[in-house]
């Protein structure tokens, strides 16, 4: 499924690199309200970062949008539901960097110095740095604080460009587990805000 997505993904940024009557490029800043999702833990959402590069490729409404950012995400776990299937209160935190490359598919309304965009597409996360804490109710849970490398998934959002800035919003549901244990997954979702300038 991944290899598909990412098969149609890169034919439609070929094509859309053929057909381009415009490129730009520019760098980017925001934050992210991030959780991962696991259905044997309650969780609360953790505050993070993203900075980076963007590139924008296409014609007059339809686009391609090609990112590569450093980002900061994590989680906090505040109860853990035990083999007995008894809910206990037990706290865990974990926190990524990561660099994280969407490639997003979006068409955009107005004028050249305003407009609104939606855009949506795939993104890789590879893991570059993790690190966790977890109380002892956690241990018998085996590898669940032994993360994968990459994590796969999908964004979509919505944006304005004044000038040279822009500002997005946007969703991201994680595809993939990231935790190397099959039993217990962990999936990530997050929010994030963005401010962009266009230097190109």
């Amino acid at each position: 499924m991944k290899k598909l997505i990412f098969s149609i993904v890169f034919l439609t940024v070929g094509w859309a690199t053929s057909q381009a009557q415009t490129f730009n490029l520019g760098i980017k800043a925001g934050v992210n309200l991030a959780k991962i999702n696991a259905d044997f833990a309650s969780e609360e959402n953790r505050l993070g970062y993203q900075i980076g590069a963007w590139a924008r490729i296409g014609g007059a409404s339809f686009y391609v949008q090609p990112e590569a950012y450093i980002g900061s995400k994590g989680n906090k776990f505040i109860s853990f539901t035990n083999n007995s299937n008894t809910e206990i209160a037990a706290e865990g935190k974990v926190k990524f960097t990561t660099l994280d490359v969407p490639v997003l598919l979006g068409t955009k309304f107005g004028s050249k110095n305003l407009n609104v965009r939606v855009m949506a597409g795939p993104v890789l996360s590879l893991i570059l740095d993790d690190s966790s804490t977890f109380s002892s109710a956690y241990q018998q849970a085996t590898d669940f604080d032994n993360y994968k490398n990459q994590a796969f998934g999908i964004q979509a959002g919505a944006g304005v460009d004044v000038g040279a800035i822009s500002v997005d919003l946007r969703y991201e549901a994680g595809l993939t587990n990231i935790s190397k244990s099959e039993k217990y997954k962990q999936t990530p979702n997050l929010f994030q805000l963005s401010l962009g300038f266009k230097i190109l």
